[in-house]
């Protein structure tokens, strides 16, 4: 006889990273998993060589140095601060900090695919508002989803996968028609890639508002990606629970000390993220050029729905050296890579188009 495990475990939907690139195939670029083509920023590598020596020890738990870097960067108390294990396990604890069996959490669809299985995780019931047919989030479907079992709303901007963003005088009606006991979660990791000046920095919505919290990552556009570092700022009661439900010691000292470098480059940081809107833009207008419908993205890739076509699609990329990332029967997202990379993606778009 097996272990009992809790039955709300049953169904949860598996997360699919993206497919890396075969050491031993024709996929030579990986475009599946919207991470940064750039190393590590200047002065990063040299904190992580410094930062490995100790790993005998245990980290700072309180990631005393990173939230007193990014208390002064942002312009928030300590106390409004919360790290965590990526953008996606401070979503996870802000889940556990709010929502079980009984609640309701509520999110566009298509949106981030971690947000079910974290809903579920929790033994809280999703709320799948579909996306608007231009790929936005329905902020007025959203809104009337709201019952007194809504716990928490995440609100993906640009939205994962389909780059979609939602406007300042949008989402401010939004925020005023939900309950002020609901908690709200701008989910920003992209937010570095954002050109549309009609888009606001979820930081400046924060501030008047204690049910907002605002999720960031040092995974995108900082390029720290496998050392998993996120945190989220929010009110004090909201912050607090957050360190509460934080795997103790989750983030690495070296991780810390990585994201706390990176702060400090921000210089390089925005030419960085500069050249790959420039690319965004690039791929987006040839995309348009070839014929193809692709909603206007602000993040750093795109996305195409191809439903039945999804997985042929997928598979001509591969052959032709890009691995991307399919959902199966609805669409495929790109991120915006290397110029090589994002040469071969455009050729097999093209190609592909023209046998249809």
């Amino acid at each position: 006889m097996s272990p009992k495990l809790r039955p709300v475990l049953d169904g949860i939907p598996t997360y699919k990273p993206g497919k890396p690139a075969a050491a031993d195939g024709p996929a030579a670029y990986k475009l599946s998993s919207n991470e940064n083509p750039y190393p590590p920023l200047p002065g990063v590598m040299e904190q992580v060589a410094a930062a490995a020596g100790a790993f005998n020890r245990y980290p700072d738990m309180a990631c005393t140095g990173l939230m007193n870097e990014l208390s002064e960067r942002f312009g928030v108390p300590v106390s409004h601060l919360a790290t965590g294990t990526g953008s996606v396990g401070v979503a996870q604890q802000l889940i556990q900090a709010t929502s079980g069996p009984g609640d309701e959490v509520i999110y566009a669809w298509r949106s981030f695919e971690a947000y079910p299985i974290i809903t579920q995780i929790s033994g809280a019931t999703s709320v799948q508002v579909p996306l608007t047919p231009g790929e936005v989030h329905d902020l007025d479907a959203m809104a009337e989803a709201v019952t007194d079992r809504t716990r928490l709303i995440f609100v993906c901007n640009p939205n994962n996968p389909t780059g979609t963003v939602v406007h300042r005088a949008e989402l401010e009606r939004f925020l005023d028609r939900v309950p002020s006991d609901v908690l709200v979660v701008l989910d920003e990791a992209y937010k570095e890639f954002i050109r549309d000046v009609r888009v606001p920095d979820g930081l400046e919505l924060y501030r008047s508002r204690p049910n907002v919290a605002v999720l960031r990552t040092f995974s995108k556009a900082y390029g720290l990606a496998g050392l998993r570092v996120g945190f989220a700022v929010a009110h004090e009661p909201v912050a607090a629970a957050l360190r509460k439900t934080a795997v103790p010691f989750g983030v690495s000292q070296i991780a810390q000390d990585a994201a706390v470098a990176s702060l400090r480059a921000e210089d390089e940081l925005l030419g960085r993220v500069g050249s790959l809107v420039c690319e965004r833009t690039r791929v987006y207008e040839a995309l348009l050029k070839q014929g193809w419908t692709v909603p206007e993205t602000q993040a750093n890739f795109v996305w195409m729905r191809l439903g039945d076509r999804t997985a042929d699609f997928a598979a001509a990329c591969e052959e032709a050296g890009v691995v991307i990332r399919p959902f199966s029967g609805e669409g495929v997202r790109v991120t915006i890579g290397e110029c090589e990379a994002n040469d071969i993606f455009l050729h097999t778009a093209e190609a592909f188009r023209a046998r249809l």
